[in-house]
């Protein structure tokens, strides 16, 4: 697979992870916990209990391996989509002629790839992010340590079924609405501008993330019951028993949250990718 894409994807990754983790911190503890009334009342008792650094917890671990998380989803759709609409590679990408189902298909194979590869990763920055003292992970691999001796390699992926069913179909609706409105915001044969990346990015960013909510809680309470948690059995089982004990609206904590970090965030991860590639391969070379 082309090296160019996977670089500027782990570049991109790195910069959106330092401009959204304060607020991915208080998503994940409104998602796995129910000691907080709202965003307001965790941010505060966050800052009150560990101050500013309490909503930086984690984001070491993710800042250096996000990049390995998006260079694997940017490369692998561009590649699956390449593959999949037969393009001339050398061609810009806003140039190729591809269909919404390529790009839905493309972008739910990223998605499987990234899961295979990536499910340890997201729960050790889940668990970081979690915990409000540093009694029981002192760092990213103490975490991985920790897990490792008492769940075994199995530990390192749970919940990985509850993120395959999140980022599978989400980084097919991920990419199809970035491509749509920033084709819908660009004269034909011209260049995408940076307001039309910025602005798809940020509303692919919002959609998907409106879909991914329910999937995200159930995910982010898997992960976090192995470390002294509610235990649940499976992603039924933990549905079944959030849905009894706290309603519906449990499945929609932290979705403002998360619409609100997803626009600048992918805003910025979509145009410093778009960028680097314009840097790396610029038009008509």
């Amino acid at each position: 697979m082309p090296f160019l894409e996977f670089v500027a994807g782990s570049i991109s990754g790195a910069v959106g992870i330092a401009v959204g983790h304060p607020l991915d911190t208080v998503k994940v503890r409104l998602q796995a916990k129910s000691v907080y009334k709202g965003i307001f009342d965790c941010v505060t008792k966050t800052y009150l209990n560990e101050g500013f650094h309490g909503f930086f917890k984690g984001m070491s671990f993710p800042v250096l391996t996000t990049g390995l998380t998006n260079s694997i989803v940017f490369g692998s759709y561009s590649n699956a989509l390449d593959y999949l609409s037969q393009s001339d590679r050398r061609l810009a990408r806003h140039c190729k002629q591809v269909s919404s189902l390529q790009v839905f298909t493309a972008g739910c194979f990223s998605g499987i790839v990234q899961v295979l590869v990536c499910a340890p990763i997201d729960l050790v920055k889940v668990r970081l992010q979690g915990q409000t003292t540093a009694e029981r992970y002192r760092g990213p691999v103490h975490c991985v340590a920790v897990i490792l001796q008492q769940e075994g390699v199995r530990g390192l992926y749970r919940g990985g079924a509850a993120l395959a069913l999140r980022d599978v179909p989400c980084y097919g609706l991920y990419f199809l609405p970035y491509e749509l409105i920033r084709k819908a915001l660009t004269e034909t044969g011209e260049e995408p501008g940076t307001f039309a990346i910025l602005m798809a990015g940020g509303v692919a960013g919002v959609v998907t993330w409106a879909c991914a909510t329910p999937m995200d809680v159930v995910k982010a309470r898997l992960q976090m019951s192995g470390a002294g948690g509610q235990q649940y059995s499976g992603v039924l089982h933990c549905i079944k028993v959030s849905l009894k004990e706290e309603g519906v609206r449990v499945f929609f904590k932290g979705l403002l949250l998360n619409s609100v970090r997803a626009f600048p965030v992918n805003a910025v991860t979509f145009l410093t990718y778009e960028s680097l590639l314009k840097s790396f391969c610029p038009p008509g070379k």
